[in-house]
């Protein structure tokens, strides 16, 4: 027996239980009947010219519905008269490769087979100014070239700094479109100054390029479509910020506020920039962002198959498993970090060989005098949290919250030979 197991075979995981956490679900039944009623306001649409080349910019995020409203808009665009194609719009994601960032949003469903025309990926990028401060501007080398651009993107809090305009349309355009050279120089100078500079290099793009409208998307705390707007680019900053406070309030939550452990199936760039949103986590890759629960120590088990390895955010976390660790593609992980110039979610946390393991450390390290007390929440991804498991030391406390429903009775954690759960 090693000297870690040694030191971790007594420690108590404890039982747990399933619950369902109720927030607020309103939601549209019909996204793209929506979305195709807002393309149709003065502005949008209608500003496109028959023969025209149109880039769309998609990103790299899990949003709800993203091809189907790719999809729409693409049809609306060729109804127009206009030849549209897609521009992966994700800076440095993808490995940082213009074949990586194609596969990015293969995993979102958006293929060229399914939209009905061709992606164009390329790292390419032309700079078309600079900010007074010297940071250069710059965009993708195929949107420049169009005769007109289109960006869709899901509106919300940004997981490292906090400003009237997080993540949305302007950071979409500042950062996506700038591909890996944009994303690069909007980070050089630190989160501390995302909050400016992000609007800043949108506004020079929004003035320079012909960027026609966006088209805003909004979650519920169920990650279910709730609000889509179609902005045209004249009111694309100003609306944003009043989607940006929608979109805090509809964030969903671990509704408690401290917890000893905590304990993460999945992390992913599809899931979030961070691998998982330190929103939700508590846990903040820099200190330009608050919120959320205290964690004394978190766990984190896998990575997603849509990262393709990309596992940024593992180094937020105390321990993960060897498994996760094996699927790492370190050039992605790393080249995420050199862009954004923060680096510690991209170290390894520390390594056990399964997840039985690691919980186990998780436990013995979060700093309580008696193991059996740990306040443990499990969670899928920071993207699902309707349902969740507690531990029983969480019971009393979720049977006084209005917003928690008690679905089970306490039960083992199932663990397979391997050690890992089931």
């Amino acid at each position: 027996m090693s000297v870690l197991r040694t030191l971790l075979q007594d420690i108590p995981i404890p039982q747990m239980v399933r619950i369902r956490q109720k927030f607020d679900g309103t939601r549209l039944e019909r996204p793209t009947e929506d979305l195709e009623r807002e393309l149709a306001k003065p502005g949008t649409i209608d500003r496109i010219k028959p023969g025209q080349q149109v880039a769309v910019a998609v990103g790299s995020r899990g949003v709800a519905n993203i091809a189907a409203f790719t999809r729409t808009t693409i049809d609306a665009i060729k109804r127009a008269g206009a030849h549209p194609f897609i521009v992966p719009c994700m800076g440095s994601h993808g490995g940082a490769t213009a074949e990586g960032q194609k596969e990015v949003l293969h995993h979102l469903g958006v293929t060229e087979e399914a939209m009905g025309v061709p992606i164009r990926s390329t790292m390419e990028v032309v700079q078309i100014d600079q900010l007074p401060n010297g940071l250069p501007v710059y965009v993708d080398k195929y949107a420049y070239e169009a005769d007109a651009i289109v960006v869709i993107n899901r509106v919300k809090p940004h997981t490292a700094f906090r400003g009237k305009i997080e993540s949305g349309i302007m950071k979409m355009i500042s950062i996506g479109l700038g591909k890996q050279k944009g994303a690069e120089a909007c980070h050089q100078l630190g989160f501390k100054y995302m909050a400016e500079n992000v609007p800043a290099m949108a506004r020079i793009m929004l003035e320079k390029l012909p960027i026609l409208f966006g088209v805003a998307l909004v979650e519920n705390a169920y990650d279910e479509t709730c609000i889509v707007e179609v902005l045209p680019a004249t009111q694309v900053e100003e609306r944003e910020m009043v989607l940006l406070e929608i979109a805090k309030a509809r964030l969903p939550k671990i509704l408690f506020d401290q917890i000893d452990v905590l304990v993460i199936d999945y992390i992913g760039k599809n899931i979030s920039g961070d691998g998982m949103d330190p929103n939700i986590t508590g846990r903040y890759p820099t200190p330009y962002a608050h919120g959320g629960p205290d964690v004394s120590k978190m766990v984190v088990l896998d990575t997603t198959p849509e990262t393709k390895g990309n596992a940024n955010g593992v180094g937020t976390a105390d321990f993960t498993t060897q498994r996760l660790v094996d699927k790492m593609d370190l050039a992605a992980t790393y080249a995420n970090g050199l862009t954004s110039t923060v680096c510690a979610p991209t170290k390894i946390a520390t390594t056990l060989e399964n997840d039985l393991y690691a919980i186990k450390a998780a436990v013995k390290t979060c700093n309580i005098l008696d193991y059996t007390q740990c306040r443990l929440v499990r969670i899928r991804d920071t993207l699902h949290l309707g349902e969740i498991e507690i531990s029983v030391n969480l019971l009393e406390e979720a049977k006084l919250h209005l917003d928690i429903e008690i679905l089970t009775e306490p039960y083992d954690l199932p663990f397979n030979s391997e050690g890992n759960l089931v």
